[in-house]
């Protein structure tokens, strides 16, 4: 056999396996194949069960945390991500303009591990509940898996928040996607529904405060009159 044929070969091979892997981080970087969220009800949301954080921890339906008031709540993906953390803090920084519009400040989280809860409070200034059947990671869960380390929106998140400040560890499960809803009291419904597309995508804080402003509270009959 020819050397030459033979290296051109060789060289055509390898160009083919370098195209191949370029086409792949190509696609992997466009929204091509991220699982599409499916947008969730209020009637679906309104019958999560969602647990107390202490020792004697309470069930209850999520609908009472915007029953009155409305509500914005997180939906964390892991409370030791320092990306997780960043967002907390952001929306934290929130709290004193919805304090002034009465409307109150959430998260959940879908496992209580060691002091990952305790540890993320620091981060994030309102009440945290457990969310142990992952409903507000629905109503069809999203994964992101290894397709998250080749994605340049990730490496650029990874870098704000390192750059930012924040640090985290890897305990417990951070494959789920999370987001933020703003809920309107009563049957006013979901006035926003950020879902994380990718590791680090943060909601919008000033589309939070927009729909937070939306909200009109409950009124009962007693108040009416």
């Amino acid at each position: 056999m020819d050397p030459s044929f033979f290296s051109m070969g060789m060289w055509s091979i390898g160009a083919g396996a370098v195209g191949v892997a370029a086409l792949a981080l190509l696609l992997a970087n466009t929204d091509m194949f991220l699982a599409k969220p499916q947008k969730a009800a209020l009637e679906y949301l309104e019958d999560i069960d969602l647990k107390t954080m202490e020792k004697d921890a309470v069930t209850f339906k999520a609908k009472a945390l915007w029953e009155k008031n409305g509500a914005v709540i997180m939906a964390v993906r892991r409370p030791g991500c320092f990306l997780c953390r960043e967002e907390a803090a952001d929306l934290s920084s929130l709290k004193p303009r919805l304090d002034e519009l009465g409307v109150p400040l959430y998260a959940v989280v879908k496992e209580h591990i060691k002091n990952e809860v305790k540890d993320f409070q620091p981060y994030f200034k309102g009440e945290i509940f457990l969310d142990e059947k992952k409903k507000f990671y629905g109503p069809q869960k999203r994964k992101m898996v290894f397709m998250g380390f080749v994605r340049l929106g990730v490496w650029q998140n990874f870098f704000r928040a390192w750059k930012g400040g924040f640090s985290g560890n890897l305990d417990g499960e951070g494959f789920i996607l999370g987001g933020v809803f703003v809920m309107g009291p009563g049957k006013q419904g979901i006035l926003l529904e950020h879902r994380e597309k990718e590791f680090g995508d943060k909601v919008n804080l000033t589309s939070v405060l927009e729909a937070a402003r939306k909200i009109r509270p409950q009124t009962s009959a007693s108040e009416k009159q």
